[in-house]
């Protein structure tokens, strides 16, 4: 199978005001064809960047890419023409309507005026948007305005697709007809780089998962070999008050085969565990004997969130300071001749 996306060595440095921030630390990574690939890690860890780079919005400092056979610094025409691409924020023009915006896309990709409005009232249909076409998208809603820039990013139908974030804003119900719409295009043979914050989005999705932290991978496979990686059980405890975190995750390190770690910005301690129900027998009497009021309590197989915990020392939604250096830029459809 032929690769879609090759990027070797990839290097992209931020100035700002305190220094140079390295957004990419010489970062490689494969996409197959016809293949979906979620590209994870925690906020500012240099997904965005990637996208960018890949996408041509972003000119790389070393290294170098080709995305469908096309360099992305000696033909980034030749790339836009053959990838459609949705940022973090909705890029559309709120003064047009809904149905404007998606013809003005594909006018932009020179399909022609009859196949444009048509591309735009089907994807207006697949998308739920129908009702709203003639609309002004000054008046929709953000979850709207969402699903009308992913809907601009399929109207040429390409072969190759970036979706950065792509079910950020959207309902749980809008957000299971994304994926829906996501399954049936690579069932068509669409090649799909998508990053999310959403953990089970990656494993209902990709096929490949790629851990990306200071600007490098470094982990990638399957959901099911990254977690045969972090291995084991996970003994999860929500106590009832903030004082006890500290208490729980030291009983709770003392039972298990490795640290405890709290979740940001909650009451919940986990540890990776070996016995299965007895260690969680043991982590009761524990937590019982230390005056620890505990609200839920539960044994579990390894998730996501533990491959990043276990990987990255951090959660996926913890940021460091190359987040504030990655600046958002968004294209759909611009300069392709």
């Amino acid at each position: 199978m032929a690769d879609a996306v090759r990027a070797e060595g990839l290097v992209k440095i931020y100035k700002s005001r305190s220094g140079e921030v390295r957004a990419l630390h010489g970062l490689d990574l494969t996409v197959e064809e016809g293949t979906v690939v979620g590209l994870l890690g925690p906020n500012g860890a240099g997904k965005t960047t990637t996208i960018k780079v890949l996408t041509t919005l972003l000119t790389p400092d070393a290294g170098s890419a080709t995305v469908m056979g096309a360099d992305v610094l000696a033909a980034p025409k030749d790339v836009k023409r053959r990838i459609g691409v949705s940022g973090q924020y909705a890029a559309v023009d709120e003064y047009l309507t809904g149905f404007e915006n998606l013809d003005m896309v594909g006018r932009l990709y020179h399909l022609g005026a009859e196949r444009s409005r048509t591309r735009a009232r089907d994807l207006l249909d697949q998308f739920g948007l129908t009702d709203a076409a003639d609309r002004p998208v000054k008046g929709y809603s953000g979850g709207m305005r969402r699903r009308l820039d992913l809907a601009g990013a399929l109207i040429a139908q390409p072969p190759m697709l970036f979706l950065d974030e792509p079910t950020t804003g959207l309902d749980p119900r809008s957000r299971l007809g994304m994926w829906e719409v996501i399954t049936d295009l690579v069932g068509g043979g669409t090649t799909l780089l998508l990053t999310t914050q959403y953990l089970e989005e990656a494993d209902q999705l990709a096929d490949r998962i790629a851990v990306i932290d200071h600007g490098r991978v470094i982990a990638e496979g399957t959901s099911d070999t990254l977690k045969s990686q972090v291995g084991g059980e996970r003994v999860e405890v929500v106590v009832a008050h903030d004082a006890d975190v500290g208490r729980a995750r030291e009983v709770l390190s003392g039972v298990g085969i490795g640290e405890a770690v709290v979740e940001n910005r909650s009451r919940r301690v986990t540890v990776p565990v070996s016995g299965g129900a007895s260690v969680l027998v043991e982590a009761v009497r524990r937590l019982d004997g230390a005056g620890v009021t505990v609200s839920d309590l539960s044994l579990r197989r390894p998730t996501l969130d533990d491959v990043f915990l276990s990987l990255t020392g951090r959660a996926a939604e913890e940021s460091d300071d190359t987040g504030a250096a990655e600046r958002e830029v968004t294209w759909v459809g611009k300069d392709v001749p």
